[in-house]
């Protein structure tokens, strides 16, 4: 098991598999994505080998993440793999969602067991705004393709200071009758977007409040679960999640670790840099890839320090998926 310096076990890896992404938020990549080509990501070989080394040492989820994880021209293979790894329980992706009508049922088939959608409005004009695409209704339909392929579905929703009560309300009417877990997210500083930080910046605190105010109830976390606080309500089919970074002793429960598309691994999400593994990779060697990830876990920090505006190596986003 792989366990760090204060006790923490880490169950989930979170994969990234490219940068590359075809939306342009504007928390992420406002002016769209200008970062590294495909090829100066893992090879599917050099997934397999790392994907066994974290399944040797206990890993048992794994999300596929990116960017766009399904811009990858052989993403399906990556999820297949993932899914037949000896010790993967779980195998979860996240997505802007605007391919998931038409293959949903085929990621379901391939072992994808959770899908995590980004939707940070209701409004068509609001969503477009916000991503730079005019997809929310083909969005919308995907999130039906998936539950209907009986997948575990969670939204994903980045509080902004925008962020208004009618918002919230029609966020609250859709869980009414839709099942699917609603994560609202406090917007993180990445290196690129200092300003849209400090003017957007919305703490999930008084969120919560009025959540526990009109009777949502909190639920058990499991063992590799996210970094969300869940909420139920026995009239609404949907659940509600908070993500709070800024919030005290958030890192205590950690039990993730990342690597990012050109072979990285990042022991935080904000990371002062990643360290490079891509040529342990390349060798096939899983017990030597073993060896170093029970070497560097002892570098691993007590605190992100988010709260003291240390954003590390993180730009934006799309580099490690979140």
């Amino acid at each position: 098991m792989l366990e760090d310096s204060f006790g923490r076990q880490f169950h989930y890896l979170r994969l990234s598999v490219t940068e590359a992404c075809n939306f342009r938020c504007q928390y992420c990549l406002p002016d769209g994505y200008k970062g590294p080509t495909s090829d100066q990501f893992m090879t599917l070989n050099e997934i397999d080998t790392l994907l066994k080394a974290f399944a040797k040492l206990g890993t048992s989820k794994v999300r596929l993440t990116g960017g766009e994880p399904t811009l990858r021209r052989d993403f399906l293979d990556i999820l297949q793999l993932t899914s037949n790894t000896p010790g993967i329980e779980r195998v979860a992706m996240t997505t802007h969602g605007a391919r998931m009508e038409k293959f949903a049922h085929q990621w379901k088939e391939a072992g994808l067991h959770q899908v995590n959608v980004s939707i940070d409005s209701l409004d068509p004009r609001q969503f477009a705004a916000i991503t730079g695409q005019d997809k929310l209704k083909a969005v919308l339909r995907g999130l039906d393709a998936a539950i209907d392929a009986g997948l575990d579905v969670k939204v994903n929703s980045v509080l902004l200071n925008d962020f208004s009560d009618s918002r919230l309300h029609r966020f609250l009417a859709w869980l009414k009758d839709m099942p699917v877990t609603l994560r609202f997210i406090e917007l993180m500083e990445t290196g690129d977007l200092n300003q849209f930080f400090n003017k957007q910046h919305q703490s999930g605190t008084p969120l919560k409040s009025t959540l526990l105010d009109m009777g949502w109830q909190p639920l058990l976390r499991r063992k590799d679960a996210g970094p969300a606080q869940e909420f139920y309500h026995p009239d609404y089919a949907g659940k509600i999640g908070l993500i709070m970074p800024y919030s005290k002793d958030f890192c205590k429960t950690c039990n993730r670790l990342r690597v990012s598309a050109p072979g990285k691994l990042h022991l935080c999400l904000f990371s002062e840099n990643g360290i490079d593994m891509r040529h342990l990779l390349a060798t096939g060697n899983v017990d030597e890839v073993v060896a170093f990830l029970q070497d560097v876990l002892g570098q691993k920090h007590e605190t992100h320090y988010l709260h003291e505006g240390k954003t590390g190596a993180t730009k934006h986003l799309a580099m490690l998926g979140g």
